[in-house]
């Protein structure tokens, strides 16, 4: 039997073991030892648990019979230069190896958002530093992103012009929202909240939160004004979400299409300010960005009323002017139904 498979006999033998402790039973310098068990790892036969001398390695069947073992959180701030999300991801993994054992579609909603959020952070903030927290626990798997940088509510509204955060925080909201087109497509921190069963992203005194459990989205302000960017995500390691269903949802699969991102729907509810007559200007503002997609959904849920203009707006002017997209609507009381087909109805007879 050669060395390697007698020191991965050992291991799978004892179950926990040390360096030190192979070397007395295999009988090898430990600098062989240590190539052997770093390959081994490398292939996904065993697990490294702990650092330089505290160094242990574990079997699979000891990882999956002893959970109590397996470190649980994961922490670390990086110095934001040469960063590369892979390489990040890698060293995650490392150390927190039950990710990997986790089922597909988890782990690649997990890799799909932290790749996308930590990418930002390295792209965008400009902060000198980033710090990363993963948990794997009580069948949650979360992480959270913090940058020290320009915060990014502000760096949309300076970019693309808008006049507050919050404006900032709707343009997100519709998805293809980027402060660099020429690289980037404006879908990661869109498909990322959407992936998540909840999702927090706060700079400067505000807070976007989405709870796709629920189904609630909420924009608030905070007390604690954190300097940059804040990102929070969870999702359960039980979960039975699949992100091609996320991407599929918000693509128009009909034959003439691209399978891009063309679809996307419309909180009505987060336009609202001074009261539910919503205006022709806040229809404007609704409707800013819009044509880049091929179906917008109107979703009214928790909107009782809407004023003609606003109705007048969307549903004959913007259809107007982009005949090809197509508009669609949920949740739609009696009150805004009357509103949107009155509309509709001037459009017709117009034609």
């Amino acid at each position: 039997m050669q060395n390697k498979d007698k020191i991965l006999t050992l291991i799978e033998e004892r179950g926990k073991i040390t360096s030190r402790e192979i070397t007395s039973k295999v009988g090898v310098s430990r600098q062989y030892i240590n190539l052997v068990v770093s390959s081994l790892v490398a292939e996904d036969r065993i697990v490294k648990l702990g650092s330089t001398r505290g160094a242990f390695y574990i079997s699979r069947k000891y990882m999956e019979e002893h959970p109590e073992v397996m470190p649980t959180v994961f922490k670390k701030r990086y110095a934001n230069e040469s960063l590369e999300e892979h390489r990040a991801l890698i060293e995650i993994e490392g150390k927190l190896p039950q990710i990997k054992k986790l089922a597909e579609n988890v782990r690649s909603i997990f890799t799909f958002a932290f790749s996308e959020m930590f990418n930002n952070a390295i792209e965008h903030s400009g902060s000198r530093f980033i710090s990363v927290v993963v948990s794997v626990r009580n069948n949650k798997l979360s992480f959270d992103v913090n940058d020290a940088g320009v915060g990014v509510f502000r760096n949309i509204m300076k970019k693309r012009k808008l006049k507050s955060e919050v404006e900032a925080i709707q343009d997100l909201l519709k998805g293809k929202t980027t402060t660099m087109p020429k690289s980037h497509s404006g879908e990661g921190i869109f498909f990322t909240s959407k992936s998540s069963d909840t999702f927090i992203l706060s700079s400067f005194g505000k807070a976007l939160e989405i709870n796709n459990l629920s189904g609630d989205i909420s924009v608030r302000e905070i007390h604690a004004v954190k300097r940059g960017t804040h990102v929070g995500f969870a999702v359960d390691t039980t979960s039975t979400r699949h992100l091609n269903d996320v991407f599929k949802k918000y693509t128009d699969i009909g034959e003439n299409s691209d399978y891009g991102f063309d679809k996307t729907e419309i909180r009505v509810k987060l336009f609202i300010s001074g009261g539910v007559h919503i205006s022709r200007s806040q229809a404007r503002r609704i409707l800013h960005g819009l044509e880049k997609f091929k179906v917008v959904v109107f979703d009214y849920e928790n909107v009782p009323l809407v004023g003609q203009a606003f109705a007048d707006e969307i549903y004959r002017v913007f259809q107007e002017r982009h005949p090809n997209i197509r508009l669609g609507n949920e949740n739609m009381s009696e009150g805004v139904r009357f509103m949107v087909e009155r509309a509709r109805n001037e459009d017709r007879k117009n034609k």
